[in-house]
């Protein structure tokens, strides 16, 4: 049955509701443009990539809920149930993960920041609810995983991303997402990696530095050092 899991429950598995495709809206971002017109001309200069990347609106999810209350068809069975959703829906303290069952391998961050729509039948009614997302819907898996039964021959690269290091290594990572993303770099000593004209110091352990991103595209990563050392990012698409 087609449904939703949000905020550490299913619509119909952990909630018992039903969920009707129509109406279903998986909304994209806009792009947000900074843009800069020449007085007295035709001429406009885009600034949006200024500090470094593009940037995004949020996306709206819209969703549809039959509410009733099977083998009670009274109103105020059909108010109790009404409640108990939405409070599933609203309680959810900031983003949470929203996996729609018609998108399987990703979710959405989203909460429900806006009043919903019932419409009351008087023993049974219709929810709908828009969420505020995050841009980009995220991969619940890694880049680099072997998981062959999810592999998607349109959207996903195959590719290596725990390397060993004996003085210097030159690796290529593709970022096959649209925004930067920053990885979780691990590595058993401290290492150097130059990116462009940039160098970057790692720590032995664990490092997440905003500082260092892998671009949309090929990423050639020079490292010089000793030891292993291992990447690891989710690819995030619109």
């Amino acid at each position: 049955m087609y449904g939703i899991n949000f905020n550490g429950k299913h619509s119909y598995e952990d909630m018992g509701y039903t969920m009707p495709f129509e109406g279903r809206q998986i909304g994209f971002p806009s792009k947000e443009k900074i843009l800069v017109k020449v007085p007295f001309s035709n001429v406009e200069y885009d600034f949006s990539e200024i500090y470094g990347s593009q940037t995004y609106t949020p996306r709206s999810l819209t969703y549809v809920f039959n509410v009733l209350k099977r083998d009670n068809w009274t109103h105020s069975a059909l108010e109790i149930e009404k409640t108990k959703l939405i409070n599933w829906l609203m309680n959810s303290n900031g983003k949470q993960k929203l996996y729609d069952d018609d998108i399987p391998g990703y979710y959405f961050l989203a909460e429900v920041e806006s009043e919903a729509d019932f419409v009351d039948d008087y023993e049974t009614g219709t929810l709908t609810v828009s969420f505020k997302a995050y841009p980009f819907m995220i991969s619940e898996y890694p880049e680099g995983n072997d998981i062959w039964d999810t592999f998607n021959f349109d959207l996903d690269v195959s590719q290596q991303v725990e390397f060993v290091v004996e003085d210097s290594l030159s690796i290529t990572l593709f970022n096959v997402g649209t925004p930067d993303v920053v990885p979780e770099i691990t590595s058993s000593n401290q290492m150097i990696i130059t990116k462009g004209n940039t160098s970057y110091t790692v720590a032995a352990g664990v490092t997440k530095d905003s500082d260092f991103v892998l671009k949309s595209g090929e990423n050639v990563l020079d490292i010089s050092g000793n030891g292993t050392i291992s990447f690891k990012f989710y690819k995030e698409l619109i």
